[in-house]
């Protein structure tokens, strides 16, 4: 691991003094068994106590973590046979969004999510997954295409935002991200979600209207980054941590508030520790919400759709 984040530097260092002691007892031929026991335990309860209290700020950089696995190494690990596809049929293709048909455990969906590039070069390829138009264009092209084949779509959720630039804009960005909410309130065939990393605003909401919404324990979901609230609410974004705390943007704050449906725990020290296990622990969730929607009808399963998302929230209604 090459990102070592502010909270874990202790966990860090009692790694690497056991390390150098495991390296010492080789070349010198010293019995420090004992030693690496003893720093071993302390290991154990000192990871525990760091992971498993995590403030909000802490989460929002573990959802940001530069090694975490994208929508691409859950493809890896979770589907079979994934044909990719490309083009919205009316611009181009746009790499911060990826789609095409796999098979889940031997069934035939469409799987579509944003995707962060993993170096600079590859970041800036896929913009930094922050998608055009055309992304939400595609990944539309895809659900109707799923829908015509009854086939469950799943989406992973993994992005700041959608590309705010001028380009975006002249060619509708708004537009794009709008009809998507309506036709994914609409379409007739299983739909989950899964933040898997940043859920950032409308960016996310492009893809992320569904019949259940899973969040992995250390992804935030928001409306704005702590560093836009900051600057709104204080004038300056060095207050981001504070925003943070008051935003409510954690798996657990979500929960809570009924947003998700179900919280996907993590490995011990995030996702990014290994990704074949991290996926591991998601399939069964996956699995358990395409049985159950699966199980109902098409009128049933939009009508919890739409009370699903009716019910999100407090409001008063009056006769006046």
């Amino acid at each position: 691991m090459k990102h070592v984040l502010d909270f874990e530097r202790p966990v860090i260092d009692l790694r690497e003094k056991i390390a150098e002691l495991k390296k010492l007892t080789e070349e010198k031929d010293i019995d420090l068994s004992e030693e690496i026991r003893t720093l071993e335990e302390r290991l154990e309860n000192l990871e525990h106590d760091v992971y498993t209290n995590l403030k909000p700020w802490d989460r929002v950089q573990m959802a940001r973590h530069p090694e975490r696995p994208t929508t691409f190494d859950y493809i890896k690990y979770m589907f079979e046979g994934f044909m990719e596809m490309h083009g919205d049929r009316l611009y181009g293709d746009d790499p911060a969004i990826i789609g095409g048909i796999a098979k889940f455990e031997g069934l035939p969906v469409t799987v579509i999510g944003h995707q962060r590039g993993k170096d600079t070069k590859d970041n800036i390829f896929r913009n930094f997954g922050m998608p055009h138009p055309e992304g939400y264009r595609k990944a539309l092209r895809l659900m109707k295409q799923a829908e015509k084949f009854g086939r469950p779509v799943i989406t992973f959720i993994d992005t700041k935002g959608a590309y705010p630039g001028k380009a975006a804009e002249e060619r509708g960005q708004s537009e794009a991200i709008a009809r998507n909410l309506m036709e994914m309130a609409g379409l007739e065939v299983p739909i989950i979600c899964v933040v898997i990393g940043e859920g950032g605003s409308g960016g996310a909401l492009g893809i992320g209207i569904g019949d259940k919404i899973l969040m992995l324990e250390n992804a935030t979901y928001s409306v704005i980054s702590p560093e836009g609230a900051a600057s709104i609410l204080w004038k300056d974004a060095a207050y981001a941590q504070q925003a943070a705390e008051s935003m409510k943007i954690t798996s657990y704050d979500l929960q809570e508030l009924n947003i998700i449906d179900e919280l996907v725990p993590e490995i011990m020290g995030g996702a990014h520790k290994d990704f074949s296990r991290q996926a591991e622990l998601l399939k069964p969730f996956i699995r358990a919400e395409l049985e159950t929607l699966r199980s109902l009808d098409v009128e049933t399963r939009l009508e919890k759709r739409y009370e699903k998302y009716k019910n999100i929230g407090e409001y008063a209604t009056s006769d006046i």
